[in-house]
């Protein structure tokens, strides 16, 4: 996706954007509970999401946010917009043992999907199973492709894709609001 933030769809009762500020980064471990997972929890706040969960500790009109989203049994998502914390973490988590945090902000695409249709949309997009309801997470097939669908926040949902197949999504997102 040459820009990201070009990549705008806006109809009657949704919403969707290309979300440029969040670093991403994933946080990869052996034991949810182990010494990678603890040093997490000392650097962020709170533990590791359980299977299928998202939280989001701050937000953007606070200043700043870190958002935690359950991938896998071996693999959580983080995105923040506070680059000093992002690289603070980066460094604290560097000599954590048995994981290691994977910057992926060049690598995957943040989508925020808004409003009154947003579900209607992801159901049009894929299955019902891959959407995500409020402090979920959920991995699924939209548009053909590997999608984490996560909520944090009431009435929006987030669409994490891999960067390369981001404009495969767009259009199929612009194809299927034109059907509205």
């Amino acid at each position: 996706m040459d820009d990201p933030s070009a990549a705008i769809v806006e109809s009657p009762g949704v919403s969707v954007t290309a979300d440029r500020g969040p670093l991403v980064a994933s946080l990869r471990y052996f034991d949810q509970a182990g010494g990678f997972a603890a040093a997490v929890r000392e650097a962020v706040g709170r533990a590791l999401p359980e299977p299928l969960r998202a939280f989001q500790i701050g937000s953007a009109t606070q200043g700043s946010y870190v958002i935690l989203a359950w991938r896998s049994p071996t693999e959580t998502l983080l995105l923040s917009n506070d680059r000093a914390a992002f690289e603070e973490l980066e460094r604290q988590l560097g000599a954590a043992p048995d994981g290691c945090m994977v910057n992926q902000t060049g690598g995957i695409c943040v989508l925020r999907v808004r409003g009154e249709q947003a579900g209607n949309l992801l159901l049009r997009l894929g299955a019902a199973t891959a959407i995500a309801s409020l402090g979920e997470a959920r991995s699924g097939r939209l548009a053909e492709l590997q999608v984490l669908t996560a909520c944090v926040q009431s009435g929006e949902f987030l669409l994490l894709v891999e960067r390369v197949y981001a404009n495969h999504l767009i259009e199929w997102i612009r194809a299927t609001v034109a059907d509205f």
